[in-house]
């Protein structure tokens, strides 16, 4: 059996999600002056490789702690769709069913080729990375209820398309640009009550997901596997860096 990581690696320049502070990591002990090394790391929750608890989006919902580990680790797919993707696609059902045969209860994760623009990625993109990613829609978000996954996992910075989150707000200039390079009203294609739906709708059903996937996810596309998610049990916690595996038969 081979172990495939799909986590990136986690540095000083590792991103939050846009408008969260960066993650910094410092010494308290050195060699020099006690004789042991220990560090301290103050980061936002939701940075890197990471898992959303269900908490993040629902009052009273439950903390990362509570996940069952059979919940996080199973059979599932990893589907790429990248060849279908460019800047602000919307993904759709039909782009994963389309070409991977997922079952109700599997795990799912889809590549959309943007693990590459990640800080430290061979194409290292921020703005590329977090302001013009694929994402889902409401007939994404409620098929992935209808499926009933036991969490999906994804390889860009949200689940929902970059407009149709606060990005829209916190950067006009990225909004305006969707509006003139798409040619849409940005109101009319994603109606600010819709605004994360891609998180609203899955997360009450206990649908939650993974972000910022990457690692060494080229070598497992297309594959049925077993995968493992392993986010830090925390009581309270609404998110976790999380590592994330696929365990592939040769």
């Amino acid at each position: 059996m081979k172990v495939v990581d799909l986590t990136h690696r986690f540095s000083i320049h590792t991103p939050g999600w846009v408008g969260y502070p960066s993650p910094k990591l410092s010494y308290f002990q050195r060699h020099a002056t006690h004789g042991i090394v220990s560090q301290w790391l103050e980061l936002p929750l939701h940075s890197g490789t990471h898992f959303d608890g269900q908490m993040h989006i629902v009052s009273g919902g439950s903390d990362i702690a509570s996940l069952p580990i059979d919940k996080l680790c199973r059979e599932g797919v990893i589907v790429d769709i990248s060849d279908e993707m460019r800047d602000w696609a919307v993904i759709k059902p039909k782009h994963i069913t389309d070409r991977a045969d997922v079952r109700k209860g599997d795990i799912l994760i889809y590549n959309t080729g943007w693990h590459r623009y990640f800080n430290g990625g061979p194409e290292e993109d921020e703005e590329r990375y977090f302001l013009r990613h694929p994402g889902g829609d409401r007939e994404f978000a409620e098929w992935l209820v209808e499926m009933d996954f036991a969490w999906t996992g994804f390889d860009t910075g949200s689940a929902d398309h970059p407009m149709n989150t606060s990005i829209r707000y916190k950067r006009p200039d990225a909004a305006r640009r969707f509006e003139r390079e798409e040619g849409i009203n940005l109101e009319e294609r994603f109606p600010e009550d819709d605004i994360f739906v891609m998180h609203k709708v899955p997360f009450p059903a206990g649908v939650l997901h993974v972000e910022n996937m990457g690692g060494d996810i080229e070598q497992v596309l297309g594959r049925r596997c077993l995968i493992g998610a392993f986010p830090i049990p925390i009581e309270g916690g609404e998110a976790s860096p999380c590592r994330v595996v696929a365990f592939v038969d040769e």
